[in-house]
């Protein structure tokens, strides 16, 4: 991603989304934004993108051994849930009392 401007994304952390593409498509479930990663435009989401990754014994982790964790995917891999359509939706922006809120287009609804 370019440093001159830095990309608005409409997830946030802690937001419902589903998978919409890739091997954890799931267009009924919802899950949980972990993490946003802005500069290379990505998310970690709560069981998705599950990778295996093999620990030395240290100090925190004195067995070692295989830790499963989420990596992250692609921001456009993914779509916020609308939970009073029940569906996945597309977001718009608005400016509301001064702040800039996230409406949801389905429903019509702010996303808090």
């Amino acid at each position: 991603m370019s440093n001159r401007f830095k990309p608005k994304f409409n997830i946030k952390k802690g937001d419902s989304v589903v998978v919409i593409a890739g091997d954890d498509k799931d267009l009924k479930k919802p899950r949980t934004v972990l993490t946003v990663i802005v500069d290379k435009g990505r998310v970690v989401v709560e069981g998705v993108n599950i990778i295996t990754k093999h620990t030395k014994p240290s100090a925190g982790n004195t067995k070692g051994g295989i830790v499963k964790k989420e990596a992250p995917i692609n921001i456009s891999n993914v779509m916020l849930w609308d939970a009073k359509a029940g569906a996945p939706t597309k977001v718009s922006r608005k400016r509301e009392d001064g702040k800039l809120v996230r409406i949801a287009k389905k429903s019509g609804e702010v996303i808090k």
